[in-house]
This record gives C-alpha cells, structure tokens and sequence, in this order.
C-alpha cells in the first residue's frame, strides 16, 4: 500500500527520495541571546534526513521579523556560518533539505524589539498572548508598514535567501502561512489598506509576489517553494473569501512558476488553528501545477489516497517527525509511530530532551 510514497519526486530542480516530506516544525533549540543554530540542532536534522524533503524550521530573516525565543535566524554572517553545520549533516545522510524563510509581523512582541511597535500589513493587534523569556505578554499594537518598509523588508528577504544559499541549502520556502507577515498581507481582514497592497485580492498579493521575485532572483523559480494556510482563521488572521484570495495567491505562484506550494489544511480537531472551512486545495491544484504538498494531521494510509487520487503529489509530517526521526522506515514497515512526550514542553525546552532522544525503530528493536 506504501509503494505510492515512496517514489521520487522532482519539485522544480529539487530531488525527493520519497514523498514524505517533513513539515517545518519551530523547536526554539537556537542559542541565545542571537538565534544561532548550533551542533544540537544538526543532530536532530541529521536523525530525519531520511525524509523525501526536509522543511525546516521557520528561521527569521531580520530581527524586526523574529519575535519567537530560541528560534534560529539567517540575517548574520555567524548565523549563516552556523547553518552550515546543520546541511552538511543533512546531506552526509543523503538527504534533501530547504530554509523556510520567517517574518511574523504583528506576532513579534515588543519585548523583542526594544519596546518598538512590530509592523504589519495595517495598524492591528493581535489576539492572545506572545512567549517571550519573561513569560507570556499580550500581544501589542502593530504599525502599518510604509512604502519604503515593505521596500526594506524585500530586500531582507533577498539578502536571508542569499545567506541560505551560502549556508549550503537547496533551496527555500517562504512563509506564507499562519497568520504572519505574508499571511498578514494576504488576507481582508488584517489587510485593511487603501493602496496598492490592499483593497482587491490582486493587490493583496503583491507584497507575496515581491518578496518570491526577490527569492527568485537568488535561487532561480525551480528551487523556490511557499507555504499557505488558506482556509479558516490562524492567530486572528482571516478573510471574508478565502477562495477568491487564495486563488488569486495560487495564480500567482503559478504564473511565477515556483517549484513547490505547500498548503497546511487542519481539520475541526486540528492544532495551531480549528476550522470546519472547506478545504482550498482541490480549486488551488486547478490553479498551480507544480508540486503540490499538502499538510495536517495525516496518517501513511490517508497520505497515500490523497496522492493516489491526484489531490497532491507528497504530504508533509509534522509532529510524527518528531518523535518518530525515521519515519519513512516506520511507514514501510507498517511499524508503530513513537508518540510525543511531554507535550508540548518538549516541543519547545531547551535542550536534548524531547529533541534529539527519540530511538529509531532499529534501535527500539536492538532494546
């Protein structure tokens, strides 16, 4: 039944083993205070190089754009040297792996910025409640971004792009998802503009489109990716139409000719947003005929129908990859997924713990 995940797959000019890719997964194991990746972090990605695609993790472009603690960032020269250590792991074992590209806009705290106000699409706040070292603060006051902001932020973008490329990446995948910046700009309702980056869906889009032509101008279109979450409200961010504007982003990417569209869709009983919308991605696979990764709460066995009926061509695990680092072998087998421990401190607690201890099935078996 598993043979379907397990062929290859060529998204653009980036080679997949198989077609169980792993989701980009925040675990805040960067060292502090300046978000750089270190050796631990290189163990873990090394564990699950036997993914078709590694996603990493959201990795902030700018300090403006990292408001998470002990996430990584790729915006400094020790960073990028640093990250080095973490791809030469990763393709030692053979493995394939990408930089997801991170700015949260609204969701960065002012702690982060020095008491600054973050900045968004237009001058929101969002819902809840931040996590910062001293415990967790509610969110503040976004500033609208200007012209010349949004000019700036681009180049951010190009210039972190570029640093993945020196770092030893294959490529990688903008976030466009969850309600952070780019996500912020997408949607109606946090996007309340009257220039030409608000008002119609087309023009919601053009922040997207700037900040993909600028990672193309790094990488080339056919190792370039983006991730969308494009039904259903995810940290206050949410959209009168989400067809219409989401298949206005599809069309662009599309148009753009991008090597990969990473859709996360939860369900009713999903995590990091709930929603009973109806699912976007059978109109976005109209639209966009590249490789289409589809993401949330799968199974091997649902996994492969929804490939085997053509509604995407791989699905990306997220927290299996976590306790699981040899998920592909455990899915052949038809073997048990290890399930997470102490959730979800073990997500996020620094070190090894819940990190880089989780046995493979080999050596569960070895006991």
């Amino acid at each position: 039944m598993h043979d379907t995940l397990f062929q290859p797959l060529k998204p653009g000019a980036i080679e997949a083993k198989n077609r169980i890719f792993m989701a980009p997964l925040t675990r805040g194991r960067a060292s502090d205070p300046v978000f750089v990746p270190n050796d631990m972090m290189a163990t873990y990605y090394r564990q699950r190089a036997s993914a078709g695609l590694i996603i990493s993790e959201a990795t902030g472009i700018s300090i403006e754009g990292l408001g998470w603690p002990s996430a990584p960032g790729i915006w400094s020269d020790e960073q990028t040297e640093a990250w080095k250590a973490t791809t030469k792991a990763v393709h030692e074992e053979g493995g394939t792996i990408v930089l997801q590209l991170w700015h949260m806009g609204r969701i960065v705290h002012p702690y982060f910025l020095g008491g600054q106000a973050p900045i968004s699409a237009s001058a929101t706040t969002a819902p809840g409640h931040a996590h910062t070292p001293e415990g967790r603060k509610d969110y503040e006051a976004a500033r609208a971004a200007t012209k010349d902001d949004i000019k700036r932020i681009v180049e951010d973008y190009r210039k972190a792009a570029a640093n993945a490329k020196a770092a030893g990446f294959d490529g990688v995948q903008l976030h466009g998802a969850n309600g952070y910046l780019v996500d912020q700009f997408l949607r109606d309702g946090t996007n309340l503009r009257e220039d030409e980056y608000g008002g119609s869906a087309e023009n919601r889009t053009r922040f997207m489109r700037e900040v993909l032509e600028a990672l193309i101008d790094v990488w080339g279109a056919d190792r370039v990716g983006i991730r969308l979450s494009p039904n259903g409200e995810t940290q206050g961010c949410d959209d009168s139409d989400p067809a219409g504007t989401f298949g206005m982003a599809a069309k662009v990417i599309e148009d753009l000719g991008l090597a990969f569209l990473e859709l996360r869709e939860p369900g009713p009983d999903g995590t990091f947003g709930q929603t009973d919308v109806p699912k976007q991605s059978p109109m976005i696979r109209e639209i966009y005929s590249g490789a289409l990764i589809l993401n949330s709460d799968y199974d091997a066995k649902a996994a492969v129908n929804d490939i085997e009926a053509g509604l995407c061509d791989a699905v990306s695990f997220g927290r299996p990859f976590i306790s699981n680092p040899d998920l592909p072998a455990r899915i052949k087998q038809g073997a048990e997924w290890a399930p997470n421990r102490d959730v979800p401190k073990s997500w996020y607690f620094p070190g090894p713990a819940g990190y880089i201890d989780y046995p493979t099935l080999e050596e569960e078996q070895a006991g």
